[in-house]
C-alpha cells in the first residue's frame, strides 16, 4: 500500500468499530506500579486525554513526556520524569482495508479487541505474543514477539506507522515509501514520538490445533533442534532446568496449511499430556487456551493465555535473552549447566524462535533467532545477581536482551550488539532534537 493510501485509511474508518472506555480522567497523580509490580513509575503526573487533540496539546507543552500502555515493562523504559500520557480514554478506532489486506489500529489497542475484529471479518494477524492483553504499540515499539521459525516478532507485521512528534506534528512512514526510516521508526523505544496509529498486515483468519508433550530429554536438542521447533506453526519449550529436561513442548499447528506434526508419531520420549497443561504444571490450566488437538481459530490457540482472562499481577519477574539460532542447542545447554543457580529463583523459562527481520533495533535484525525466557519469583535480589552470570554465559553469542524487560548488561556491550545503533541515535535526534520523549532508560542505554 502507498503513503496516500495510508493517509487516507488513517483518517477515514472504512470497516471497524469503536471502543469507548466506559469513564474519563484529566489526569491522575496516583500512577501506581507496572503490571507485576516490581516498578513504581517516577512520573509525577499521568494524563489521560480524551481525543488527540489533547495528546497534540500536552505534547507541545511538555518539557519530558512519554507515553504509558499496558504496563507489562519489567524496567523503567516507559517512564519519564515529568509527565505520561495514557491513550486509553482515546475513542479506538480500527479499520479494516480489505483489497490491499491491512488493517489499521489506534495505537492504544489491545492485541485482544483487535483479534477478535479480524476475526469476526474473517482475518488474522500471522502471530500473537503469549499474552493478548499488551497493547499493539507498546509491543511493537520493543520487538515483542510470539514463536514460530518463519515467523517474525509482531513488529514485523507493520506497514506504516503515523507518529506524533516533539513538535505536536504527526508524520507517517510506510514500509514502501520510507524504507530506510520506517526500518528503524518502527521498533522505536519510545523516543521517536508518540506513535498514533499502525497499519499492520493481515491474512484469511485461519485454525490451530495445540498438542502438548512432556519430559522431552534435553539431549535430543543437540541434534533435533531445528526439525523440533519446525514441527509447528508455533513451538514453545517450557522447563526449569531440571534433571536435563524439557518439561513442556506445546506444538501449535495450522489447520490451513496441513499438519507439520503428527501427534500419533510422538516426540521422540516426550509423553502426550492427558489434560490441558498451564506452563507450571503445579498451577490450574483453567486461563489456558485449549490443547489436546482441539481445533479453534487463531486468535485463541496462538497466545498461551485466553483473552477472557486477565492475566494476574504481580507475583513474578521476567527477563529474555535472544541468540542467533544456530546457537541455540549451546546456549540452551549453557544454562541447564547453570541449573543450581537458575532453577531455586525460578518459575518457569521458555524457549521459542523467531525469523530474521530488518528492523533497526529488532532483538531478531538480520538473524533468525531463539528467545530464552525467564519467569523469575519476585525475589529481586536473587535475580540481579544471577542475570550477570547469565548474561556472561551467553555474552559468546552476542546475546541481546528484551528491550522492555529485565537485565544488566552495559550500555556500551548493548550498543555494541546492533548494527544501525549509530543510526537509529541520529533518527532520534532527528525527531526529538531536544529530548523531549527521553527518560533515564534512554539517556542510559541510547
Amino acid at each position: 500500500m502507498d503513503k496516500k493510501t495510508f493517509l487516507k485509511l488513517s483518517s477515514i474508518l472504512v470497516t471497524g468499530s469503536f471502543f469507548k472506555p466506559p469513564f474519563r480522567y484529566s489526569q491522575d497523580p496516583e500512577i501506581g506500579s507496572n503490571w507485576a509490580g516490581n516498578y513504581q513509575y517516577k512520573a509525577k503526573t499521568l494524563h489521560q486525554p480524551g481525543d488527540l487533540g489533547e495528546v497534540q496539546e500536552l505534547v507541545r507543552s511538555s518539557r519530558k513526556v512519554r507515553i504509558l500502555g499496558t504496563r507489562h515493562s519489567f524496567n523503567d523504559i516507559a517512564d519519564s520524569p515529568e509527565d505520561l500520557i495514557s491513550l486509553t480514554n482515546i475513542e479506538q478506532e480500527i479499520t479494516l482495508d480489505r483489497e490491499n489486506k491491512t488493517v489499521t489500529v489506534t495505537a492504544g489497542m489491545k492485541y485482544g479487541d483487535v483479534a477478535n475484529f479480524l476475526h469476526e471479518n474473517g482475518y488474522a494477524l500471522h502471530n500473537l505474543a503469549s499474552l493478548p492483553h499488551i497493547s499493539v504499540a507498546g509491543a511493537c515499539a520493543t520487538a515483542t514477539h510470539g514463536s514460530g521459525m518463519k515467523s517474525g516478532n509482531l513488529s514485523t507485521a507493520v506497514s506504516g506507522i503515523e507518529i506524533l512528534t516533539a513538535g505536536g506534528d504527526l508524520v507517517s512512514l510506510t514500509r514502501d515509501d520510507d524504507y530506510e526510516q520506517f526500518s528503524g521508526a518502527v521498533v522505536g523505544l519510545g523516543g521517536l514520538g508518540v506513535v498514533t496509529k499502525l497499519q499492520l498486515d493481515i491474512q484469511p483468519t485461519f485454525d490451530v490445533r495445540q498438542d502438548v508433550y512432556r519430559n522431552l530429554s534435553m539431549h535430543h536438542l543437540r541434534d533435533q533442534f531445528q526439525e523440533i521447533m519446525s514441527m509447528g506453526y508455533s513451538v514453545s519449550f517450557f522447563t526449569d532446568y531440571r534433571n536435563m529436561n524439557i518439561n513442556q513442548v506445546w506444538i501449535k499447528n495450522r489447520m490451513d496449511k496441513g499438519h507439520t506434526f503428527d501427534p500419533d508419531s510422538g516426540l521422540f520420549d516426550a509423553e502426550p499430556a492427558v489434560r490441558h497443561m498451564h506452563p507450571i504444571e503445579d498451577i490450574s490450566a483453567e486461563n489456558c487456551t485449549p490443547q489436546l488437538g482441539m481445533p479453534g481459530p487463531w486468535h485463541e490457540r496462538l497466545p498461551h493465555f485466553r483473552m477472557d482472562f486477565t492475566p494476574s499481577s504481580g507475583d513474578e519477574l521476567q527477563a529474555e535473552y535472544f541468540v542467533p539460532l544456530e546457537h541455540a542447542y549451546e546456549a540452551i545447554e549453557a544454562m541447564f549447566r547453570m541449573s543450581d543457580q537458575i532453577s531455586p529463583h525460578l518459575l518457569i523459562s521458555e524457549i521459542r524462535t523467531i525469523a530474521e527481520d530488518d528492523l533497526w533495533m529488532s532483538t531478531a535484525y538480520r538473524q533468525p533467532t531463539v528467545a530464552i525466557h525467564f519467569t523469575w519469583k519476585p525475589d529481586w535480589e536473587s535475580v540481579r545477581n544471577v542475570l550477570p552470570v547469565i548474561e556472561e554465559q551467553l555474552a559468546p553469542y552476542n546475546v541481546r536482551p528484551h528491550w522492555g524487560k529485565l537485565f544488566t548488561l552495559s550500555p556500551r556491550t548493548l550498543q555494541s550488539r546492533y548494527e544501525k545503533f549509530r543510526d537509529f541515535r541520529q533518527l532520534l535526534n532527528e525527531y526529538d532534537p531536544e529530548g523531549k520523549f527521553r527518560n533515564q532508560f534512554l539517556d542510559t542505554y541510547v
